[in-house]
């Protein structure tokens, strides 16, 4: 009797423990039935929360009581409760949140938190609709206004990040690494971006001390993911720089995505100095594939062919530039022509078997190639004089030919392993661990032929009374085959604790290549905190070793004698050499009834074995070979907010220095942009949501510069501000079934169209010259004059969309 008293005793204590546990599991979905992504599901009156994945699925845990409350937030929707009473032991809740003005502070505090709780940032895609756009690649003109970004250049997608060239930064679509052509300059000859934004369905982006699964690059990751329809959905559009079609629909079992985009600048460039007939015609065609023949197997095919061709014919060109005291004038008379060439054919295929509904493994193959051809031989006779005594300061005659030819493929081979692991309690604790492996096959050909003949006053140049010698020349025959291995592991551990919520994400890369024979080692780690004390505030700092292994045009090793050019591949090359800090904070507040959130983010960035450039006509040319070290350093500030009801602004500023060592001297580094101010700013007419202006101002610093083919240390002048500001304004035609249902009238369920816009742009509104590069001009007694590129002027572009 007395043991049984005891065993019952026991079992009463212990009853607690074997309390009935309920699994809540379901999607989460917007009105349109597109998934919901990282929504906050939590439970009433217990610290247990959880964030939908990519796909709107989210899966929580909780002990079973007579009435359980889960609440699904997520910034701008409504909030949803839902009351379960009595749950089972498994619950399927799908819930659909609404777009509402009328947030719930609590959901939305915890859901910012979470989204900046590391360095990686995510950005609205609806900022991509009807915004004015020079390039036609939406996706990298947002990613320019960001905190620590920047650009000189409307006609080019390029952008610098805290320091580092256009080089540094890596762009992943669908988790694949995509690359860019080698030869084609940064500006007028650029084509279409691979991204289509009309595919987009998540941008992410980090701009230092990002996570060891995105690899080798030294400044910024983009990662950018494609949406999966799941009903008929089109759209085309049109303008005076372009057109393009998009066709996507999907169901339960497979989707698929087709586009096809046209670009042309030929209406912007005439805004231009130089007059002449510009032909550039950009194509690009795209499809996305998915199936799912059942709930473990998915299979992914992605592919993309661009052809892009610049044909220029100059005529003539007059620049002013100079000072009110020393004006002066450029007059060029040209004979020639520019026919450049770039094809390129992106083809990627994913097989995903899910092992779980949080477990998967996937297997990547990928496929770049390209082939670019660029030729011109253009001839041009100037007279640079003074604006107001026209006293003759220069006549002569240069003449510029290349013929460059490159063809290169990079095949792709890898594995992605993914498992989250959560422990369900009255703490959050949980673990997404992340692997991966990948098996790069590079091969590259190049056939490269280039001169410049320049002659002053009669004289050509450089000067030699024995013999005619040209001021640059260059030959270049090299191929490489070469072979990468990568892999990484990283663990992101979500804890809470008594002091607030903590996210710690640690990880090692590892790195070989066997044309150097060169192994590297990445340690990163990253960690965020969210007070429990004061939910509006999140804190992050992140460190890591960032090495960036060379890729073509790192490995030309440049040798300029007396103007003659020697390329060597250089096999005895480094990968450069980047280490991490980075302190931020963000603030979560509420002003007129808005949300708004404030970030300021602090780096440091230790540098080595640095391989220095410079830039030449628009062009990066590597030395080729590991001969500096430096450091970039700055504070980065940004206000994002709902600056008027319904649509998302912001303001960023940021200060940067960046240098670097060589031989030792300390030089600014071409990059070395010492201020930045962005602004993205988007309005309706008052009374009215048809109404829609969208405002886009930069203001930077200008860049370092100097005459070409010259050693770095002669390159420390300075360009003027970058100065610009772009004015969209866009009606949307008002529908028969949307004046019903603004009027409460039922309307059917299907319609032929969403929305229709039209719009007009005025590019450059307040018709600032910016500078874009230099010609230099040089006289018979070696007296050089730096004559200003200027970029695009103010220019009216009309254009429409219709969606299905």
């Amino acid at each position: 009797m007395r043991r049984f008293v005891i065993a019952l005793l026991l079992c009463l204590i212990a009853l607690p423990s074997f309390a009935r546990r309920t699994k809540i599991f379901g999607t989460v979905k917007d009105e349109s039935g597109s998934p919901v992504e990282m929504a906050n599901v939590r439970i009433k009156g217990l610290p247990i929360l959880t964030m939908t994945d990519l796909k709107g699925f989210y899966t929580i845990y909780c002990e079973s009581t007579d009435s359980v409350e889960v609440i699904y937030s997520q910034i701008g929707y409504g909030s949803r409760r839902r009351l379960l009473r009595n749950p089972g032991d498994s619950v399927r809740l799908d819930i659909v949140l609404h777009n509402s003005m009328d947030y719930e502070l609590g959901g939305a505090t915890v859901l910012g938190q979470k989204r900046e709780a590391t360095t990686e940032q995510r950005i609205s895609t609806e900022a991509l609709n009807n915004t004015p756009s020079t390039t036609g690649n939406g996706v990298e003109e947002l990613i320019q206004s960001q905190a620590g970004v920047s650009t000189h250049s409307e006609l080019s997608s390029q952008y610098n990040v805290r320091g580092g060239s256009f080089d540094e930064n890596v762009v992943y679509l669908n988790g694949l690494e995509v690359y860019r052509p080698l030869l084609v300059r940064s500006g007028q000859q650029e084509g279409l971006s691979i991204i289509n934004p009309d595919m987009v369905e998540r941008i992410a982006f980090s701009s230092g001390g990002f996570e060891a699964r995105y690899g080798d690059k030294m400044s910024s990751v983009l990662d950018i993911t494609y949406k999966h329809p799941e009903k008929f959905e089109a759209k085309i559009n049109a303008s005076l720089l372009g057109a393009g079609a998009y066709i996507g629909w999907g169901n339960k079992y497979m989707d698929f995505m087709t586009s096809v985009r046209y670009k042309t600048t030929r209406y912007l460039l005439g805004s231009m100095d130089t007059q002449g007939e510009y032909k550039p015609n950009f194509l690009d065609y795209q499809g996305a594939f998915s199936w799912r023949p059942s709930r473990k197997w998915t299979i992914d095919l992605l592919g993309n062919i661009s052809d892009n061709n610049y044909n220029f014919y100059p005529k003539n060109r007059e620049t002013s530039f100079g000072t009110l005291n020393a004006p002066k004038t450029f007059t060029v008379y040209f004979d020639g022509q520019e026919k450049d060439r770039f094809r390129t054919f992106f083809g990627a295929a994913t097989i995903t078997r899910h092992l779980s509904p949080e477990t998967f493994l996937a297997l990547q193959m990928s496929t770049f190639s390209t082939m670019e051809h660029e030729n011109y031989d253009i001839q041009g006779e100037y007279w640079l004089q003074e604006a107001t005594s026209q006293e003759q300061l220069g006549v002569g005659t240069y003449m510029e030919h290349a013929r460059n030819r490159l063809k290169a493929n990079v095949y792709n081979v890898g594995l992605r392993f993914r498992t989250k692991a959560t422990k369900a309690s009255n703490t959050l604790n949980s673990h997404t661990l992340q692997v991966g492996l990948n098996w790069l096959n590079e091969r590259i050909k190049e056939n490269s032929r280039e001169w410049e003949m320049r002659d002053s006053m009669g004289y050509s140049l450089p000067y030699d009374e024995k013999a005619l010698r040209l001021i640059y020349s260059l030959k270049s025959v090299n191929k490489i085959h070469t072979n990468r291995v990568e892999t990484f592991a990283q663990d992101s551990w979500r804890f809470n604790t008594k002091a607030g919520l903590f996210n710690f994400t640690y990880g090692v890369r590892f790195n070989y290549w066997d044309w150097n024979k060169e192994s590297l080692i990445s340690p990163r780690a990253s960690l965020g905190f969210l007070p429990a004390s004061n939910d509006h505030w999140t804190l992050r700092f992140a460190t890591g070793l960032y090495y960036q292994a060379p890729f073509f045009k790192e490995l030309r090793d440049t040798t300029l004698t007396n103007g003659i050019a020697t390329v060597r591949m250089n096999r005895n090359i480094k990968s450069q050499r980047s280490i991490h800090f980075v302190l931020g904070a963000d603030y979560s507040f509420r002003m007129m009834d808005r949300p708004f959130r404030f970030t300021a983010e602090t780096y440091y960035k230790a540098l080595s074995n640095l391989n220095p450039y410079s830039i030449n006509n628009i062009r990066v040319v590597y030395y080729g070979r590991n001969i500096a070290s430096g450091y970039a350093a700055g504070l980065d500030f940004k206000l994002f907010g709902e600056f008027v009801p319904g649509t998302d602004s912001w303001v960023t500023f940021s200060l940067m220095k960046t240098q670097e060592k060589i031989d030792g001297q300390w030089l600014p580094r071409p990059t070395d942009q010492r201020y930045n101010l962005s602004v993205f700013f988007t309005d309706y007419f008052p009374g009215s949501t048809r109404w829609r202006a969208t405002l886009k101002m930069a203001f930077a610093g200008g860049l370092p510069f100097g005459p070409p083919h010259t050693d770095r240390k002669f390159q420390t002048f300075r360009a003027p501000a970058y100065k610009r500001v772009d004015l969209g304004v866009s009606y949307r035609v008002p529908l028969r079934w949307q004046r019903q249902q603004e009027a409460g009238v039922e309307t059917a369920r299907h319609h032929l169209f969403k929305n229709i816009w039209f719009g007009i742009d005025c590019f450059n509104l307040l018709g600032i010259d910016n500078v874009n590069s230099y010609y230099w001009v040089t006289d018979i007694t070696n007296t050089q004059y730096a004559v200003p590129n200027y970029l695009t002027g103010r220019q009216i572009s009309a254009r429409f969309s219709i969606e299905f």
